[in-house]
């Protein structure tokens, strides 16, 4: 006997919100075998697998304490989606028969099955979010797949179940997008170029002779330039899968030197924040994509209307790679971003470029939407003005004219999140995120002290806002619970996504409750300037 699942061939190779996943399941017998039920289950797993740091000993003083316990595997598993399907006996044979297994005839035997991809929001905190993307390739740390499972239940104690499972992608919905806004988010870092000596030519003189005067031109007969460096997306910062990053760079000067910019090196780095947790330890990954890298550039930037705008086309055309997932947060595995900006600035004079580099990174945090918009009839019912019917889970079965009585029916079920409080609300801009107006003028400079020395300053981002009032008795509907049955799938492209993590790096160290080293983030406005010589 033999168990297998084949989807119908009208099925999307990626799978969304509201799409039917249809199929067959197919059970080979050779001989006469007894059956008490055929269910088939769709759901959804996120599992996390993390082991204590095995580097440092145990026992060997306060200093190299670890707990024991720290040492062990810990495994984590939530089940985000659950639905289950009995397609074997129909309800029309358990009513009609009073027995409690079926004897099945040699051959093959289909049963059909069909669910509908919904986002109850099932978890173990009971919040309610929306169902997160396949992810794997992260060496059994971090999975969360979607799949089909089909059970051939057989009443014999002493005879096994048999099963069948068939995996496959999940790319969610979008959440629907906020307004579109006349105002940027920004990561913004200052630095003040050293300045030129303009000493004298040195000239041979005699041994014995007296010198009367030292140089007489010891100091910089002209201001070093201080710029202002801006990253820039619009607000809220939100970028998506398989599009270019709608990103502005500016650089202004805030004082009043002759002297010539020169971009020479750019890189646009896209970091992927992994935070994985089971039980105890947690653990942090990064993952580097690398949008655009280019040096040796020595592009002169012209000033226009007192700001500097790099080319947009250095990097306007280049899509993010497929296996970059949309931002999501479950119970044990939550991903994030954040863009890093590096830009190598040169300075001089008419032809003379002078050999000191600075080489400044900007931060900038975001989150990733899939590109796949909900439907219209999705966001009325998000309104909680919706009328839409609900639609049943549909199964159909092939019955063998062979089959004997069975018990009353198992009727299909889905799972059902307990109910919750309803949440506070509050409205926050978060810290390390500024805005502004892209038809006002850069904002004022302020005074930057001279000094004979280089230096970087570092400017403030945003500053956090909240806002708290009066809440309403009930909250308006959820994101998933404005999902409904009556909702047909959604049209349109789905772009291409690839389920995992191939980034350029993307190491992390863990951390339990006894402590430990890991990779440190930053989601400031950017480092210290450094300088170097080209």
């Amino acid at each position: 006997m033999s168990v297998r699942i084949a989807l119908d061939n009208n099925q999307p190779t990626l799978y969304t919100n509201l799409d039917f996943i249809s199929g067959r399941a197919i059970l080979s017998l050779r001989n006469h075998e007894t059956i008490a039920a055929i269910t088939v289950k769709l759901e959804g797993e996120s599992k996390s697998r993390l082991i204590g740091d095995p580097q440092l000993p145990v026992g060997y003083g306060a200093g190299f304490h670890r707990r024991r316990e720290d040492m062990t595997l810990e495994t984590e598993l939530h089940k985000v989606l659950y639905k289950a399907l009995t397609v074997f006996p129909t309800d029309d044979l358990s009513h009609a028969t009073q027995g409690s297994v079926y004897t099945l005839s040699p051959g093959q035997h289909e049963f059909h099955f069909q669910f509908k991809m919904q986002a109850p929001g099932n978890t173990d905190r009971h919040v309610r979010q929306t169902l997160p993307p396949s992810l794997h390739r992260f060496e059994d740390q971090a999975v969360i797949r979607y799949f089909l499972k089909a059970t051939v239940q057989r009443p014999a104690f002493y005879k096994e179940n048999f099963r069948a499972e068939q995996t496959f992608q999940f790319f969610p919905i979008e959440p629907p997008r906020p307004p579109p806004e006349n105002r940027e988010s920004f990561a913004r870092i200052q630095h003040q170029f050293a300045p030129v000596l303009d000493l004298p030519a040195t000239t041979r003189t005699p041994f014995f002779s007296r010198r009367t005067s030292a140089p007489a031109h010891d100091t910089p007969t002209t201001a070093p330039p201080t710029v202002s460096i801006d990253s820039r997306l619009p607000h809220p910062a939100i970028i998506t899968c398989n599009k270019a990053i709608p990103l502005r760079i500016l650089i202004s000067k805030l004082n009043t030197s002759p002297a010539v910019i020169y971009l020479q090196l750019l890189q646009i780095e896209l970091v992927a924040h992994t935070n994985v947790r089971a039980h105890h330890l947690s653990r942090e990954t990064l993952t580097s994509y690398i949008i655009t890298s280019k040096s040796n550039m020595k592009m002169r930037l012209t000033e226009k209307d007192g700001r500097i705008e790099i080319d947009r086309g250095l990097w306007k055309n280049i899509p993010l790679p497929n296996t970059v997932a949309p931002s999501f947060d479950t119970c044990n595995i939550s991903r994030s971003y954040s863009l890093h900006v590096k830009v190598g600035l040169l300075h001089g004079y008419g032809d003379q470029i002078f050999p000191e580099l600075t080489v400044q990174t900007l931060r900038l945090p975001l989150s990733i939407y899939s590109g796949i918009a909900p439907p219209p009839a999705l966001l009325q019912a998000m309104s909680g003005n919706s009328n839409i019917p609900p639609a049943s889970t549909a199964a159909t079965t092939t019955v063998p004219s062979s089959a004997q009585p069975r018990p009353p029916s198992r009727s299909s079920s889905s799972f059902t999140p307990e109910p919750h409080q309803p949440p506070i609300i509050q409205s926050h801009t978060p810290i390390g995120t500024g805005q502004t107006h892209p038809e006002e003028p850069f904002p004022d400079p302020h005074p930057v002290e001279q000094k004979q020395s280089p230096q970087t300053q570092q400017t403030q981002q945003g500053v956090a806002v909240g806002v708290e009032g009066p809440f309403p008795d009930m909250p308006p509907p959820t994101y998933q619970e404005a999902i409904a049955d009556g909702i047909g799938p959604v049209g349109g492209p789905r772009g291409v996504y690839d389920g995992g993590d191939e980034g350029s790096g993307g190491l992390g160290a863990g951390a339990g409750d006894g402590g430990g080293a890991g990779i440190g983030t930053g989601t400031g406005t950017g480092t210290g300037g450094s300088r170097g010589a080209v």
